[in-house]
């Protein structure tokens, strides 16, 4: 990567987050210390949330050779602060998913601010740890454990004689974050095999088959030619050579060579666009008020699908100067791009909560003195965590990418679509259901799926990844109790 680039990056997310303290500085009384130190504390998770987290929707890509690293670190950029800004949430919970019940605890609101900047501090620690190993993990678990470390200490200080803090604990949270675990990657993998197994049926394998019979025909017309001597040849022989050519060309323009690519490759486009639209407007999109019924949504994915579909058949069209592989590959980039452009975009709208919440209760409480039920969350605090976010993807996203591009399984334009569009179908259909999954696990799943069907899955690899996913809610809920007695007593509470 090209130094200017790096400079680039780095000016950027230093000057936005100085302008965002001087900002803080005239939105807030006092507490201008703490305001700076959860501040510090905001930008580093979410500059290790683009680390690891950002560096999926783009990893397949890589791998397949569809993008350049530094090709896919820009339009991600792109795409991911398009998210955070064009459909971030409004308000965020301060009690981010309901993890311990606070209300029956009896404390300072200021005892709350170093609950989430050490459940901030945590996650994004072990984010750093992660993603310099190359190992990707759940944001949302982080967090989700450094609150449940912080809010377990802040109970142990301020809960009577005989009471138990782990009672205050939502227990079936956690049950549901730990099946998860499994339920993610298992429903990606499965929902990838499919979708490869189709492509690679009615496509890849027709394509293999049509081109080894149009080899041998021209194998044969090529020993025809050498075995066939025009000066000694009779007049009969010459009229049998003639249709022998005649009919091998026959048989070689008959072949419909992009049959199977016309016929499968736009209904898989139109079923793409109908997934990653329906992420969009249900999930990526649902904080932007569109104010869209289901039955119009349903009306618009329609009509999206409709016209990606004539659009893929007419480039089909045009590609006949190319082989069915090469077009093949060609036209699978072109969507791939598209999927994982829209993964990075819903991760942008949804996945910056898990920096931008916390810090929200934070500047909050500084702010009114209390804990509210919700949190204003400032839009320049929005745009400051995005850069953060990008940058983390540029500086430390390439281990990442290298892990889902091209350890786990050897990925190519189809099998890169077929891992995301896999993954999009279950985020989407877990998002309408309720069910509360990991995305990064479900992509990583999609790419283990992808790797079984092909037989060539680094099952080695998937070892420190699972324990990764294990370990990442206890090791932040660690962190962040000892974080919160840290800060405590160096703020004198």
């Amino acid at each position: 990567m090209f130094s200017r680039d790096n400079l680039f990056f780095a000016g950027i997310f230093v000057l936005m987050t100085t302008v965002f303290m001087v900002w803080g500085f005239n939105y807030l009384a006092d507490n201008h210390t703490l305001f700076i130190i959860a501040t510090l504390f905001g930008v580093f998770m979410a500059f290790n949330i683009g680390g690891n987290d950002v560096a999926n929707s783009f990893g397949t890509s890589v791998g397949a050779k569809t993008l350049t690293v530094k090709q896919a670190l820009m339009i991600a950029s792109i795409f991911e602060l398009g998210g955070a800004m064009l459909a971030g949430a409004a308000v965020t919970d301060t009690i981010r998913k309901g993890i311990v019940d606070i209300s029956a605890m009896d404390f300072d609101p200021m005892l709350f601010v170093f609950v989430m900047m050490g459940s901030l501090l945590s996650a994004g620690t072990w984010l750093l740890y992660a993603s310099r190993k190359g190992y990707p993990v759940s944001t949302t678990h982080a967090i989700v454990g450094g609150i449940l470390g912080g809010s377990i200490a802040l109970g142990y200080v301020t809960m009577q004689a005989g009471e138990s803090v782990f009672g205050l604990v939502h227990w079936d949270q956690i049950t549901k974050i730990a099946i998860s675990w499994v339920v993610s990657p298992i429903l990606g993998g499965m929902a990838s095999y499919g979708i490869y197994w189709y492509l690679k049926r009615n496509i890849l394998d027709y394509n293999d088959a049509v081109e080894a019979h149009i080899d041998s025909i021209k194998d044969q017309l090529s020993a025809l030619k050498a075995s066939y001597n025009e000066a000694t040849a009779s007049s009969e022989e010459k009229t049998t050579y003639q249709n022998q050519v005649h009919e091998l060309n026959r048989l070689k323009k008959k072949q419909n060579a992009f049959y199977a690519l016309r016929t499968h490759a736009p209904i898989a486009a139109a079923f793409g666009t109908a997934m990653i639209a329906g992420m969009l407007l249900f999930k990526g999109l649902k904080h932007a008020h569109l104010d869209l019924d289901d039955t119009q949504i349903f009306v618009l994915l329609a009509v999206l699908s409709t016209l990606m579909y004539g659009v893929v058949y007419a480039i089909i069209k045009v590609m006949h100067k190319d082989t069915p592989h090469k077009a093949t590959m060609r036209v699978f980039s072109m969507l791939q791009v598209l999927t994982a452009s829209s993964f990075a975009f819903s991760h942008g709208a949804n996945d910056i909560a898990n920096a931008i919440g916390p810090f929200a209760a934070i500047i909050d409480i500084l702010a009114t003195g209390k804990i509210n039920t919700e949190s204003p969350v400032p839009i320049i605090a929005m745009a400051t965590f995005g850069v953060a976010l990008v940058a983390g993807l540029w500086f430390i996203g390439k281990e990442v990418i290298d892990t889902v591009g091209s350890r786990i399984t050897e990925i190519f334009p189809v099998t890169g679509f077929a891992a995301e569009l896999g993954a999009t179908l279950v985020i989407l259909l877990a998002t309408k259901m309720g069910i509360p999954v990991s995305s990064t696990h479900i992509l990583v799943g999609a790419i283990i799926g992808i790797g079984m069907l092909n037989r060539n899955a680094n099952w080695a690899l998937m070892r420190p990844i699972a324990m990764a996913w294990v370990i990442t809610l206890p090791a932040s809920a660690a962190m962040a109790a000892i974080f919160f007695f840290i800060l405590k007593i160096l703020f004198g509470y």
